[in-house]
Parts: structure tokens; C-alpha cells; sequence
């Protein structure tokens, strides 16, 4: 089924005890009601299904679930209040009955990063990093560190690195590891990492799931084999995203795959633009010829999508200069998110990777002059203009 009907239908219009609405209502109970004890002790057992307690499961969060799981091809899924969230319940249930240790991509979001080093490896955990692109030495790092879990992201954050999804999959099942992969910047419309072989696929609800702005959440897509642990987990820490949460997120993704086609092809316009702009050193974007994943690029996202993420230095620019530029944008707007309908730009060194600390960003490839953009579906000519004219003013 195509991708865009899958994302209007899945989810809506379960049964009803009455004439069934067309889109999932809000439930905002945190009980739930039984015919008789004897079933109400058999949904509490998950010998029948059913809702009995909000932290549980939701009917409006099931919907959610169920249409995000529909996307990604996947065997369920788990709402979480953030994306954050969704990250550490998926590398904690992949690491459940496993080595305590995580090889990470060299290449993260800055959060992640503090997550693997001021969280997760404190309590007991090892962790190391390798580069995901360079398959040979990232086989000898998993060899190496016998890991439980693979952390990657299908496209990092901020330079837009792609690693092979597909054969680091099978790095990690040789290793007896579990592959969790966020899929944030790509999403189900560029690559869906379970038909891969990743055993969990995670996501930021905030970014261009739901697409507009107003939502804070995260989703977790697994594979059959680690569905009931992550379940499990979820039922005791308590990480469930609220039903009105639930709600706008289910509507946002109704319409992703139109949003999502557009701004990967405003952002292809910006990408060659700023390429050809004597204010800007270098331009980091996946459709462009000499990404040094370019083979990854197209073995594994359809012609023409290469995500709606670009990010470029400026030549020559310091902290000042960089204010300068963004101070300067007029629709453009400065803000730390990114997959809303409108365009927004930061400064990773100020934001995404404020926490670490000057070495560890220059040896992460992230400079004073980088600025990362989230192109929305503006008229590309109008991202341009504005573009143009903020970088005269460098």
C-alpha cells in the first residue's frame, strides 16, 4: 500500500460501541472500566486485550502506534513523552538480556551523545564510539567491544553522514547485537531501517512525524523479538506520551509524506544555491555527488529524497559573524528544532552540541562557521531570497 494512504488511514476508525468517528477521539481517562473482574483480570495480564491504567496504554496513543508502526513496517510500537525518551527506552530494551556495552556512531546528536556518556555509561554500561561509514573499521570496533546494542542514526546529526543501515545490520546480528537506529532525519518516506534488519527504529514525534510545531514526543517501531520487553519496560518506567499529545501527532502524520516530498525538494534548490554562493566554504547535503557516502545515499533512499536537512559553513565566519547571518533572517526562522512546515536554522555549537566541549565538537567536524538548516515548504525561491540576503550582510 502506498505510503501516503497508509498515513491518512492506519490507526483511525477502530471499532466503536457506536457509530465509529472518523478520527480517533481524545481519551483522557487514566482508568479504565471492566465488564467483570475476571476479564479485568485477564486484560491486567494481557491474556485479553483491552485498557485498564493510562501508563499502560491509551486508546488514542494506540492509534498513534498503530499508524507509525504501519510506516515503518514494523511489528509495534511505544509513544514516549519525548524523543529523548524514546531513545534511552529502546537502547535500555535492547541491552535487557544482553553484554551491558554499546558501540555508538562517532557521528550523533549532541543530546544522544550526553545521554551514552552522562546517563547510560554511569550506570554500569561501556560505551564507544566507531564511524559507522567506514564498514571495515567498524566491524573490527564491534569485534573488539562484544556489544549488546549498535546506536546509529540514519542520517547524523548535524553533517548529514549516511551510514549502511543494511550492513551494519548484519555486523550487529553476527554480533548477537541489537541495532537501534534513529530515524528522525530520514523517516519512513527515505528508509525504513526494520525491512533492514535494525531491531528498533526510533523517532523525535516532534520533528517531521507530526511536522508542525506543536507537539512534544517521541515513538519507538520494533521488531517482533524485542516488542514485549520494550512493552514490558514501558509498563513499569512509565514513559507514555499524553492522549491530546497522541492526538496532534496522529493528525500531523496524516499529511508527512507530502510535507516530507516538498521540503526534500526545496531542500535539494537551497543545497545548490548555497553551493554556488562565494559566502559559503562548504556544503553538507546527501544529494550532492561528492558526499563521501554517496554510494550509501543511493543504495538506500529513493531517487530525489535525500532529506530536507542541509547544513554549510560559512567561509571564514567566527561565533560573530555566524549571530550576524541569523540575526539577519527575516522568514528563516532561529530556532532549535527542525521538520516544521517552516523553515528553521541553528547554531549547532550554541544548541544541538552546546554540552560537549570545544576538542570534542572540532573533532566531530563541527566548527564555529557551521549552521544547520530544516527547509520547510515555503516557495524555495522566497528560503533562497532570504538566504541571499542575510549572507551580504557577513
Amino acid at each position: 500500500m502506498n505510503l501516503n494512504t497508509i498515513a491518512v488511514h492506519a490507526g483511525d476508525r477502530e471499532k466503536a460501541p457506536c457509530q465509529t468517528p472518523v478520527t480517533t477521539p481524545i481519551y483522557g481517562a487514566t482508568s479504565y472500566a471492566a465488564d467483570s473482574m475476571e476479564q479485568l483480570d485477564r486484560i491486567f495480564g494481557r491474556e485479553e486485550a483491552g485498557y485498564c491504567y493510562a501508563r499502560y496504554d491509551n486508546p488514542t496513543n494506540a492509534a498513534l502506534e498503530a499508524q507509525v508502526n504501519a510506516l515503518e513496517n514494523g511489528h509495534g510500537a511505544l509513544a514516549c513523552a519525548s524523543g529523548m525518551l524514546a531513545l534511552q527506552i529502546a537502547v535500555t530494551a535492547a541491552l535487557a538480556d544482553r553484554r551491558k556495552s554499546i558501540v555508538a556512531a562517532d557521528a550523533l546528536y549532541g543530546a544522544t551523545v550526553s545521554l551514552l556518556m552522562n546517563v547510560i555509561e554511569p550506570s554500569g554500561v561501556a560505551v564507544r564510539s566507531a564511524d559507522v561509514c567506514d564498514l571495515d573499521a567498524f566491524r573490527a570496533a564491534v569485534a573488539e567491544a562484544r556489544p549488546g546494542c549498535i546506536l546509529m542514526e540514519s542520517i547524523s546529526n548535524p553533517l548529514l553522514r549516511v551510514g549502511r543501515i543494511d550492513c551494519i545490520a548484519q555486523i550487529a546480528r553476527e554480533a548477537g547485537a541489537a541495532l537501534v537506529v534513529d530515524n528522525t532525519f530520514a523517516t519512513p518516506l527515505l528508509v525504513r531501517p526494520l525491512e533492514l534488519g535494525a531491531a528498533m527504529s526510533v523517532h523525535s514525534l516532534t520533528k517531521y512525524l507530526a511536522g508542525h510545531g506543536d507537539v512534544l514526543g517521541g515513538v519507538i517501531v520494533s521488531d517482533a523479538a524485542h516488542y514485549d520487553g520494550m512493552r514490558a519496560l514501558a509498563r513499569t518506567v512509565g514513559p507514555a506520551l499524553g492522549p491530546f499529545e497522541s492526538y496532534l501527532a496522529m493528525r500531523g502524520v496524516k499529511t508527512f509524506p507530502l510535507r516530507m516530498e516538498r521540503q526534500c525538494a526545496n531542500a535539494r534548490k537551497v543545497a545548490a544555491f548555497l553551493a554556488g554562493h562565494n559566502k559559503v566554504e562548504q556544503v553538507y547535503f546527501p544529494d550532492d555527488p561528492a558526499h563521501p557516502d554517496a554510494p550509501a545515499v543511493r543504495k538506500l533512499f529513493p531517487e530525489g529524497l535525500y532529506g530536507a536537512m542541509v547544513s554549510f559553513e560559512i567561509g571564514g565566519a567566527a561565533k560573530p559573524q555566524v549571530f550576524r547571518f541569523m540575526d539577519a533572517l527575516r522568514t528563516v526562522v532561529k530556532a532549535t528544532s527542525l521538520g516544521d512546515v517552516h523553515t528553521m536554522m541553528l547554531y549547532p555549537a550554541m544548541s544541538s552540541h552546546r554540552d560537549l566541549s570545544p576538542k570534542h565538537r572540532e573533532r566531530m567536524g563541527i566548527r564555529e562557521s557551521l549552521v544547520r538548516l530544516s527547509v520547510g515548504i515555503e516557495g524555495a525561491e522566497d528560503i533562497i531570497a532570504d538566504l541571499d540576503q542575510a549572507l551580504a550582510r557577513v
